[in-house]
């Protein structure tokens, strides 16, 4: 439930950021640090709670291993982000140091294609300068290290220790939050009911706002997660995004482990990994997996005991006795046409910005796609990294971004 909407203190904006969870914190900072930025910012948050974003359901993990290169020089950026966030912000003393839990992850393939696939993923990193860490592991290797797997069924594995594991990413995100506020940014609990487009329909002129006012603005950045559809339809554009539910599980062991439990992708799609000194976390999703309305967090109960669970005990036959402690549902925003990012200007309404559908890696992805659409809100061009393969337009030319490495 919104609590009252708060009216913007201004009636122009030259940037108008739909959505003020992760994504579009993430903007907001970045463009509050661009030197070359001078404008005014508003942030639009229907949800100022925050209870059912993206960000507040997310398992906050990170990885280098994909198999496009600009996937892991992303997640690089975030890495060096995240472990050194106090002099991202000027060297703040209130900004706490940050540090990755390097748990890793450990890929399990159980035949000889996804051995290939690990094998060929671990080059592109190594391309991108982080394979060092990646190693491929036989299964009497992963045995070795990891004694508590059921390696039976496993042909190789693919770890990495290094930048990759757990971070605290609600920190991270209350410091973007905070700082960018702090910068002049302002935050609204308001939300975008409509846009006016102009005679010539190449530009968004104004906003509507729930609460009526009527705002201008210069361009607008549709960071509005799961909904992302609900906010593009209203400059007259279709997305591919759709609200995917998943589902989170904390529990403990009768008998914990004797060393850290990696993020294991298994060969049934589920992935389960250390939470905390004694306790691990699992995820996964129904096999009838379709979109959901955005209100739907509903848990499936029968999904743990004939699913979820089977397979973590199968994988880790010391959970065969775990207790459930924790549970919730949260929701992916899924590029049903490829899984990847959607980010730049919309072919035709030139000052509408996707950064949208990033299918659950967008907790990671934050630093640099924050980084990177505040670039082009500024210079209408990319200055670090070159976003230009997840621009919106490849959807119409039907040229999907490859990533093998989804989960």
């Amino acid at each position: 439930m919104i609590p009252a909407y708060v009216a913007p203190a201004h009636r122009a904006y030259d940037v108008v950021i739909v959505g003020g969870a992760m994504m579009g914190s993430a903007v907001a900072w970045f463009l509050t640090d661009n030197p070359d930025f001078n404008g005014r910012v508003l942030v639009v948050e229907r949800e100022p709670d925050y209870a059912n974003c993206s960000t507040s359901h997310t398992n906050s993990c990170i990885r280098l291993q994909f198999s496009a290169e600009l996937n892991v020089r992303i997640s690089q950026f975030a890495a060096d982000f995240i472990k050194n966030l106090r002099q991202y912000m000027g060297n703040d003393p209130r900004v706490p140091q940050l540090r990755i839990q390097n748990y890793g992850y450990m890929y399990l393939a159980d035949n000889d294609d996804f051995a290939g696939v690990l094998r060929a993923n671990q080059q592109v990193q190594v391309q991108a300068g982080a394979g060092a860490g990646t190693r491929i592991l036989s299964a009497a290797e992963i045995q070795r290290e990891y004694p508590f797997y059921n390696v039976e069924d496993i042909v190789a594995g693919s770890i990495n220790l290094v930048d990759e594991g757990y971070w605290d990413g609600i920190t991270v995100f209350d410091w973007l939050r905070k700082s960018a506020r702090e910068r002049g940014v302002e935050y609204i609990a308001n939300a975008v009911v409509g846009m006016t487009r102009n005679a010539a329909g190449d530009r968004v002129e104004s906003v509507t706002l729930a609460s009526g006012e009527t705002i201008f603005c210069g361009q607008v950045v549709n960071a509005s997660g799961p909904r992302a559809v609900l906010t593009s339809r209203m400059a007259g554009i279709e997305i591919p995004v759709e609200p995917r539910k998943r589902f989170t599980y904390v529990f403990s062991a009768e008998k914990p482990l004797d060393r850290e439990l990696p993020l294991t992708v298994d060969p049934s799609g589920i992935h389960f990994r250390q939470d905390g000194k004694t306790t691990y976390m699992a995820g996964g999703h129904c096999a009838d997996d379709r979109a959901v309305a955005y209100d739907d967090f509903e848990m499936d109960h029968a999904l743990w005991q004939d699913h979820i669970w089977p397979h973590i005990a199968h994988r880790v036959p010391q959970f065969e006795a775990i207790k459930v402690m924790r549970e919730w549902a949260g929701h992916y925003a899924y590029n049903v046409f490829d899984q990847n990012a959607i980010m730049g200007p919309d072919a035709q309404v030139k000052n509408f910005i996707f950064l949208n559908g990033f299918s659950g890696h967008g907790l990671q992805q934050a630093p640099a796609m924050g980084r990177g659409t505040a670039e082009w809100l500024t210079y209408g061009a990319y200055r670090t990294l070159d976003m230009r393969p997840f621009h919106f337009d490849r959807i119409a030319k039907g040229q999907r971004f490859i990533e093998k490495a989804i989960i």
